[in-house]
């Protein structure tokens, strides 16, 4: 099976990220989509809800799709967790299937931050989403981008041997910051994310302060 890791702190989900990963799974022909709500984000620390909320939030919003799946890889992890360290366990899951790790323009080109970069690019083919505000050409300038080689066709070469492949997807303009800016003002969040979403936050009280 080829299987779609798409990874992200979830804070919450929304329409967003479900249309991009919809549009991935069908462009990419991908039979699965496994979400992973991070545990405990190594670069992200503000106004994050706890990882089981989060995972909570991100089971809701997938569940009528069949073509998405959520894990909770991450969910015990007693230290911060890093993707490298995800992928490695998830190549161990899955050892028959083709992985996939994907991610926003904006994402990959971070990627020099990330921990052990060098050995991630080396585990795992990526699929590179466009965002509003980045043009592919950036990715160009990327260490971990060998122009040597490629296809032309959106397909680069990584010096850890594997490829990243760039897709177009529908811009979205719902962002989960904007969300919970309005949930501190008291204000409605209604059609930016799943109505059961909704209804779990507001049941739980998340984002409010």
């Amino acid at each position: 099976m080829k299987l779609g890791i798409f990874g992200g702190t979830f804070n919450p989900i929304h329409y967003g990220h479900l249309r991009v990963a919809e549009e991935v799974r069908y462009g990419c022909g991908l039979d699965r989509i496994i979400f992973i709500p991070s545990g405990s984000p190594s670069l992200k620390t503000a106004e994050i809800a706890a990882a089981d909320h989060r995972y909570k939030m991100t089971c809701l919003a997938t569940g009528s799709n069949p073509g998405f799946g959520v894990s909770d890889i991450e969910m015990n992890y007693t230290s911060k967790s890093y993707t490298v360290n995800t992928v490695m366990k998830l190549n161990g899951m899955y050892p028959e299937d083709e992985l996939c790790l994907i991610m926003g323009v904006d994402v990959f080109l971070d990627l020099p931050v990330w921990r052990e970069p060098e050995r991630l690019v080396g585990l795992i083919d990526f699929i590179v989403m466009t965002r509003p505000g980045f043009s592919t050409d950036e990715l160009k300038a990327s260490p971990f981008i060998d122009l040597s080689e490629g296809d032309g066709q959106g397909i680069y070469r990584l010096k850890g041997g594997r490829t990243a492949r760039v897709i177009h997807v529908t811009a979205c303009d719902v962002a989960s910051t904007t969300i919970r800016q309005l949930l501190r003002e008291g204000r409605s969040i209604k059609y930016l994310l799943p109505e059961p979403v909704e209804q779990y936050i507001v049941s739980a009280g998340l984002y409010r302060t």
